[in-house]
C-alpha cells in the first residue's frame, strides 16, 4: 500500500506560481510512475503531468504544457508539481496518483485544494 498526501495548495492570484508536494509513505515511490490530476468544480477528474521512475519521462496536458513542471525526489519518496502562470481555469482540487508500469491509476491522495483569482 502506498499512502498520498498533497500539500502547498492555497489562493493565488493569476500570474502568480504554487508548488504542489505529494509525500508519499508505506512504500517508496521508485518503483511508481507519478502523476497529478485535478478536478474543477462541476468537472471531471482530469489529467495534468506524469513522471516516469527515474524522473526522465514527463507528460503535460496541452493545457499546462510551458507553464507547469512536475518532478520527484525518490530518495525524499515526493513527487512536485510546480505552477506559474496560474489562471483562473487552474483552479480545483488537485490530487497525487501512483501506478505501477502502465497499469491503472491504484493510488490516490486526498487532494488540494488551489484557487485562481482573477
Amino acid at each position: 500500500q502506498v499512502q498520498l498526501v498533497e500539500s502547498g495548495g492555497g489562493l493565488v492570484q493569476a500570474g502568480g506560481s504554487l508548488r504542489l508536494s505529494c509525500a508519499a509513505s508505506g512504500r517508496t515511490i521508485s518503483s511508481y510512475v507519478m502523476g497529478w490530476f485535478r478536478q474543477a468544480p462541476g468537472k471531471e477528474r482530469e489529467f495534468v503531468a506524469t513522471i516516469g521512475l527515474s524522473g526522465v519521462g514527463t507528460n503535460y496536458a496541452d493545457s499546462v504544457k510551458g507553464r507547469f513542471t512536475i518532478s520527484r525526489d525518490n530518495a525524499e519518496n515526493t513527487v512536485y508539481l510546480q505552477m506559474n502562470s496560474l489562471k483562473p481555469e487552474d483552479t480545483a482540487v488537485y490530487y497525487c496518483a501512483a501506478r505501477l508500469g502502465l497499469g491503472r491509476w491504484s493510488y490516490w491522495g486526498q487532494g488540494t485544494q488551489v484557487t485562481v483569482s482573477s
